[in-house]
């Protein structure tokens, strides 16, 4: 159903051109039309085109294309805009469609659908899954591939690298030019940090002010060298995942300075929002803190986007859709996913889903507790009936305990390796245990090796243990440099500048010559434990077994079939343990020998050395 305060179709077409709506043109008006571009061969054969014009909608526009045809026209409040819904037959041929806007007499305007042949087996794509390691970046601050385009003429912002928040001009090039380094790592997916168009006039660099959706910020390149970047990253073994943002656009966006109706976004000014995801879920919320939560702006700079508007969201869809067919992409991560309506999230699931069933989206719902956060997996049995149609998340809480148990001399009820196991004792309560994402930090908190106070076992162990656990696992750039930097300080600590990225760099840690010893030591631990996941069933799709901390040391077992990885933990400061392997027969009985890992040498059953502060991972047959 659309809003009340539009109307759709062809009478309200007939109103405008007998003049009877107001005009509310605005000067200095540009053509577009978005998408400029559609496919042929979608279940739904709909696409709905916004058309962008002066006083657009006192004309009516018609087609004569075989194989396409108008089926609605929708008017807004604004004439500048004209929504078309446009049927592409299975037979309709590529080519130019010709969209002819006529005032009845003569055509006064004519805008081009470009209608293309998807790519075989384009549908079924499979999306990133606990199969896969996934690295994160910034483009801007991991490598600059073509100074040439740093700056760029009538953007408003220019590169600064001295600028703690300013442009730092890392690119897509960049990004292509080291894929190798991500590859032979282990990662099988690379997550980057959104590359839309960020036109704003200060700290744009991180890219969740978008301002075009429909294109790749001119200083990170190109939409074509962005399909380059999709292209030759799969051919690496690489699947690459998009960054979303629906809750929110740029104040700077174009429409911003002329929207299509009053209820395009919440709100007609800045009005923050109170950020407390759990009134979303909770059942004795207030409206009014629903509300606030909902649909006041994230930040003053970032307008919030009303997906109840059935335009907006269709929008935002086919957007989705658009450039996952566009470039190829195997995954989403969606920002602040649940901000915005959590009805239209839902839709917008069930749309990508319909078109691409084995794609996967990752949504960031910011949420510490495991009993509020699997409200957002998809088929988790909510009181409210709401399903959200959302394959994975990211597990936050799990992120919370790292952050703590490592530090902590454990022995306690609840403290040290304990907050580990208690975590994952509520498992129960998702869906899809294996399809949460699992990370140590990310482009939003402090660093981990800054929260483990710059201990390189520590930091080892947080390894052995986020590429094990259960679930999908998301590195950040640079953890395997050992970055430093304390989140509490400001986004400027946890997002520097990768070191060799930028020519006349004095350091190159692409490189093992330009990497510290101790670099070199995580590095390579993180690429054994990494590559070895690639083969392991059991860490991929297995279950998972753990016994209670004993005296520091954490036991937990990934199993599947006649395949299982054991992995111990001893979190004691100065003590080697010895674990007597009689407590875990349940499971040990079933194999007959163990190799570790990272040694590669065979492991006897009677009893487990783990030196102080490490982890060791076993191979069972």
């Amino acid at each position: 159903m659309l809003n009340k305060n539009r109307v759709t179709t062809l009478l309200f077409a007939v109103l405008i051109l007998a003049g009877s709506i107001p005009a509310m043109a605005k000067s200095e008006v540009k053509d577009r039309l978005e998408p400029s571009s559609w496919w042929i061969g979608f279940k739904n054969p709909v696409v709905q085109l916004m058309a962008y014009s002066k006083d657009i909608a006192h004309l009516r526009p018609q087609v004569d294309y075989k194989g396409v045809s108008i089926e609605r026209i929708t008017a807004v409040e604004n004439p500048n805009y004209l929504f078309i819904d446009l049927l592409i037959d299975e037979d309709a041929k590529p080519g130019k469609v010709e969209l002819n806007f006529s005032d009845g007499k003569k055509i006064r305007k004519t805008m081009v659908l470009e209608l293309n042949e998807r790519e075989k087996g384009s549908a079924l794509r499979q999306g990133f899954t606990s199969a896969d390691a996934v690295y994160l970046l910034m483009p801007d601050r991991f490598a600059n591939g073509n100074p040439e385009n740093d700056n760029v003429a009538g953007m408003l912002e220019e590169a600064d690298r001295e600028a703690p928040y300013g442009r730092h001009g890392g690119d897509l090039q960049g990004i292509m030019d080291h894929l190798d380094y991500i590859a032979d790592m282990g990662f099988t997916a690379i997550w980057l940090n959104p590359v839309l168009e960020n036109d704003q006039p200060e700290s744009s660099y991180h890219g969740y002010a978008t301002t075009n959706y429909y294109k790749i910020d001119a200083r990170y390149g190109t939409n074509e060298e962005y399909r380059q970047l999709v292209e030759k990253a799969n051919e690496k073994g690489l699947k690459v995942i998009k960054d979303m943002i629906f809750n929110h656009c740029g104040s700077k966006h174009w429409w911003m300075e002329d929207l299509p109706s009053d209820d395009w976004i919440n709100y007609d000014s800045f009005v923050r929002s109170n950020y407390r995801l759990s009134t979303i879920s909770d059942p004795n919320a207030s409206k009014a803190d629903v509300k606030l939560a909902t649909e006041g702006w994230f930040d003053t700079s970032m307008p919030d986007l009303n997906l109840r508007n059935d335009l907006m969201l269709n929008y935002l869809i086919q957007n989705s859709i658009w450039w996952i067919e566009y470039a190829g992409l195997q995954g989403i991560r969606q920002d602040t996913y649940p901000y915005p309506d959590k009805h239209g999230m839902a839709e917008w699931n069930k749309r990508i889903n319909l078109e691409y069933p084995n794609f996967n989206i990752v949504g960031e719902a910011w949420i510490g507790e495991a009993a509020k956060l699997c409200y957002w997996q998809k088929d988790f049995p909510n009181s409210d009936g709401f399903n959200s149609h959302l394959k994975s998340i990211m597990d936050f809480p799990l992120m919370d305990a790292m952050h703590v148990a490592f530090n902590e001399k454990g022995g306690g009820w609840s403290d040290g390796l304990m907050r580990l196991y208690d975590v994952l004792a509520n498992d129960h309560l998702y869906p899809d245990i294996n399809n949460l994402m699992v990370f140590p930090e990310n482009h939003d908190v402090g660093r981990i090796y800054n929260v483990l106070n710059n201990d390189l076992r520590s930091m080892k162990m947080v390894t052995a243990f986020f590429a094990t656990v259960r679930g999908i696992p998301q590195w950040y750039y640079g953890t395997e440099l050992l970055m430093d930097g304390n989140g509490y300080e400001g986004h400027a600590h946890i997002r520097h500048d990768f070191p060799g990225g930028w020519e006349g760099d004095e350091v190159n840690a692409f490189t093992r010559e330009g990497r510290t010893d101790d670099q070199n030591e995580i590095l390579d631990y993180l690429t054994k434990i990494l590559n070895y996941r690639k083969n392991s069933e059991a860490i991929h799709h297995g279950k998972t077994l753990h016994f209670v901390p004993e005296n520091n040391v954490y036991v937990y077992f990934r199993y599947l079939d006649d395949q299982a990885v054991m992995v111990l933990l001893n979190n004691s400061n100065d003590e080697n343990r010895t674990v007597n392997g009689d407590r875990f027969n349940e499971i040990l009985s079933k194999y007959s020998e163990g190799k570790d890992i990272i040694t590669g040498k065979a492991v006897s059953f009677d009893n487990f050395e783990v030196p102080a502060k490490s982890a060791r991972i076993i191979e069972l047959n």
